[in-house]
């Protein structure tokens, strides 16, 4: 029996909010914390700068967890492995909480931190693709853009519950409490999230067009490779942009702050309210691309982020709190002009039986030279030349890739998700 659109949409876009609450946590928790608690012995900008690597582990073992998730994804269907994802990254990161620090074990504490964090990129990798598949399968062609933003806005919804509880800690606590033990207490919570998370899931119904499609003979990946490797060329190069300003705005300007002996609670703050107006707004320009189409709307996105970004230092370099949250106001709806479309946009590229695979793989290999790198290369950046004007030309470096991999795509608004996709046909 098929599951209402909307009852899908709910078990989607809370599953992946915990999900990205679970990730985002440790980014937030490396640019606050991990530097003194993992690895004390350097100064504190070198010690971030080591926490951030290990961050970037989480996005190495992404595409990896995106192949193996999506090709059991393409064969079982979506809604098993969904429930796989949920629970390895709970349980990664409940065991972070969990975790001796250095003074306790030494250098075998940040290894393991490492270990966990590998499996919470590895469940990641794979969450994505099907949940965006789940909702995208379900919808119809016309609304497409609308119902598969909704598990898009899981990215600023989970960002937003880790820095809200990272803000009340940091309000209600001093920063001696926060650091002994306070740090532990988001990390723990996700356990009781995960379980109201799989309850959920369980109770929706597996994808229509997955199983009316004719299965695969070869392993999906061979499919992708074969017909649609331009597409993933093209997700690729459409995340660049989208995933480095995510990370820039949301996790690097926490350190960023920190240098310009800013108060933690004011960016946490700020940050806060941005992400709470970005995940109202993510469905309005999913919305808009089932009007005006998918490139549209993502073309103007990564031209607009590519601008404002050399704004968005000076901006937080005021200090001041209302100059500040507009700075990260205005960089994530711009952000969010090519995140609401993105999952329509990528579902249309790709065949149901390859679709899991190819949306996984271009774009998670993305991740990691746009999302893991992002936070070390600022921070690498800000370190040389002790100006923001470096990093700000980074973005708009990936901004003008962006914009050429999205015009060099079809469009894909009002596709059927049913029929064959072209293959590799690439036509402004």
């Amino acid at each position: 029996m098929a599951t209402s659109i909307k009852k899908v949409v709910a078990a989607s876009l809370v599953g992946t909010t915990i999900e990205w609450y679970d990730f985002f946590l440790y980014g937030s928790a490396a640019a606050l914390v991990f530097n003194q608690l993992f690895f004390p012995g350097s100064d504190p900008l070198t010690g971030t700068l080591l926490a951030f690597l290990t961050y970037a582990v989480g996005f190495v073992a992404r595409p990896l967890g995106g192949l193996v998730f999506g090709h059991y994804g393409d064969r079982l269907g979506r809604k098993t492995l969904l429930v796989v994802s949920l629970l390895m990254m709970g349980t990664a990161t409940f065991l972070i909480g969990c975790l001796p620090t250095y003074e306790t074990l030494g250098p075998a504490a940040a290894l393991l931190l490492t270990g966990l964090r590998l499996v919470q990129g590895f469940a990641l990798g794979g969450e994505w693709g099907g949940a965006v598949l789940i909702v995208s399968e379900h919808g119809d062609n016309k609304r497409r853009g609308f119902w598969a933003s909704w598990p898009q806005a899981g990215a600023p919804g989970g960002n937003l519950l880790a820095t809200g509880v990272l803000a009340a800690l940091a309000a209600w606590q001093s920063d001696e409490a926060f650091l002994s033990w306070g740090w532990r207490v988001p990390f723990l919570l996700s356990g009781a999230l995960v379980l109201v998370g799989l309850w959920i899931r369980l109770s929706i119904s597996e994808s229509p067009v997955f199983q009316q499609a004719e299965p695969e003979e070869r392993a999906p990946i061979v499919g992708v490779l074969r017909h649609h490797w331009k597409d993933v060329i093209i997700a690729i190069g459409a995340r660049l942009a989208e995933n480095i300003s995510f990370y820039l705005l949301t996790v690097f300007v926490i350190t960023y702050a920190k240098q310009m002996q800013i108060d933690n609670s004011t960016v946490l703050t700020a940050v806060l309210i941005a992400s709470a107006i970005h995940f109202v707004t993510i469905p309005m320009w999913g919305a808009l691309s089932d009007r005006v189409g998918r490139r549209p709307t993502y073309l103007a996105g990564a031209a607009g982020i590519g601008v404002w970004i050399f704004a968005f230092f000076p901006l937080v370099d005021t200090g001041n709190f209302l100059a500040i949250t507009l700075a990260v106001t205005v960089g994530l709806l711009f952000h969010g002009m090519m995140y609401g479309p993105q999952a329509a946009f990528f579902s249309e590229l790709f065949a149901t039986r390859t679709r899991y695979t190819g949306v996984s793989i271009g774009a998670q290999l993305s991740a990691i030279v746009a999302g893991a790198l992002a936070p070390i290369i600022a921070v690498a950046l800000l370190r040389e030349y002790a100006s923001s004007v470096p990093i700000s030309a980074y973005l708009g470096l990936a901004a003008v890739l962006t914009l050429v991999s999205v015009y060099a795509a079809r469009e894909t608004r009002g596709s059927d998700l049913a029929e064959p996709r072209p293959q590799g046909r690439v036509t402004p």
